[in-house]
């Protein structure tokens, strides 16, 4: 059954409505807030999110004493929105309730537009961007270079991995190999591994150490089964493809971090099927494009679009295989969606 269209005034309602419940939920927080600081709050620690729900999100204490002990916080209302892996200023209050005072500046932050196309902040602090991929559900280049294109603009380092390896065979295996050859060439680390079978499991460890990490990609490619295989214990819910569509069905519901033993954190993000790119420039796609800087500003015209002018410097690059095809096609799909 398709879905029913709303008019523009039921979608005006709903905004409204949506609006009028948020400004509720803050009243009634900034209250909280107000009854906390004027009770017996300790001494203000710097902290670090490690999980965010609505108004409120859970700070691991950095300092002293408390070190490592997980604290429910409330915010102050001047504050920026919070996001995991954001380090913090906050008070201990009683019985593990705390509140934020001061957000401290990010290193990095990785960001998505939400539905209504605003940009989302989703994970701070990050070093490295895993993007996740399969051999079920079938992986897809534009997609894995939208998610490239997001990290070269976040300024984040990416690492390509394969999970379901063992699910490679003689139906697939020809694609996956054509399709991992691209990124191979192109010198992007790239780790084929099983988190089901363990294949690679230990190199993936070893990557990941001394990082702050971030899982991203489509639902059902097994993030929440890497990180139960990497953190024994933790027990994230895995979901099963959707035997209708071939996707993933939704299972990580909030962006958690969680510690490695030996050094290092993770946050496991949402699952997303799309990577929206519609906060950046046609400069920043280009600039996500590594293979492309050889050849920009050496077209004929300094307008090029790169799709049918004269001394267009990309196309002369791709006439002789300096770049592939299926980047190409992918450039150009990215670029009429901006």
């Amino acid at each position: 059954m398709a879905k029913r269209q709303l008019s523009r005034r039921q979608s005006w309602r709903i905004d409204k409505i949506q609006e009028e419940r948020a400004a509720r939920a803050a009243k009634r927080e900034s209250r909280l807030v107000d009854e906390l600081e004027g009770g017996d709050l300790g001494p203000e620690q710097t902290g670090q999110v490690i999980a965010h729900f609505g108004v409120q999100v859970e700070v691991e204490a950095c300092d002293g004493e408390l070190a490592g002990q997980v604290f429910r916080c409330h915010l102050r209302a001047n504050l920026p929105t919070l996001v995991t892996g954001d380090r913090v200023v906050w008070r201990p209050g009683n019985q593990g309730i705390g509140v934020i005072v001061a957000q401290l500046p990010r290193l990095s932050e990785l960001c998505r537009p939400d539905a209504r196309g605003q940009l989302k902040p989703v994970a701070a602090n990050v070093d490295l961007i895993v993007i996740v991929f399969a051999a079920l559900p079938e992986p897809h280049a534009n997609l894995l270079d939208r998610y490239l294109v997001a990290a070269e603009h976040a300024g984040i380092r990416p690492l390509l991995l394969l999970n379901k390896a063992d699910l490679v065979g003689p139906d697939n295996n020809a694609a996956l190999h054509e399709l991992l050859a691209v990124y191979r060439e192109l010198g992007y680390p790239l780790l084929e591994v099983s988190a089901r079978q363990g294949l690679g499991m230990q190199e993936l460890k070893a990557r990941l150490d001394g990082h702050m990490s971030v899982f991203v990609g489509q639902s059902g490619v097994g993030k929440s089964s890497l990180v139960n295989a990497l953190l024994p214990g933790v027990d994230t819910r895995v979901g099963a493809l959707s035997e209708a569509t071939g996707k993933g069905t939704h299972t990580t519901t909030t962006a958690r971090l969680f510690h490695f033993p030996g050094g290092g954190e993770l946050i496991d993000s949402p699952g997303i099927r799309e990577f929206g790119l519609v906060h950046v420039s046609r400069d920043d796609v280009e600039a996500g494009f590594i293979e492309f800087g050889d050849y920009l500003g050496r077209c004929r015209f300094r307008d090029c679009k790169h799709d049918r002018e004269p001394g267009c410097a990309l196309l002369a690059a791709l006439e002789a295989g300096h770049i592939r095809p299926q980047r190409m096609a992918s450039y150009r799909h990215i670029l009429s969606g901006l």
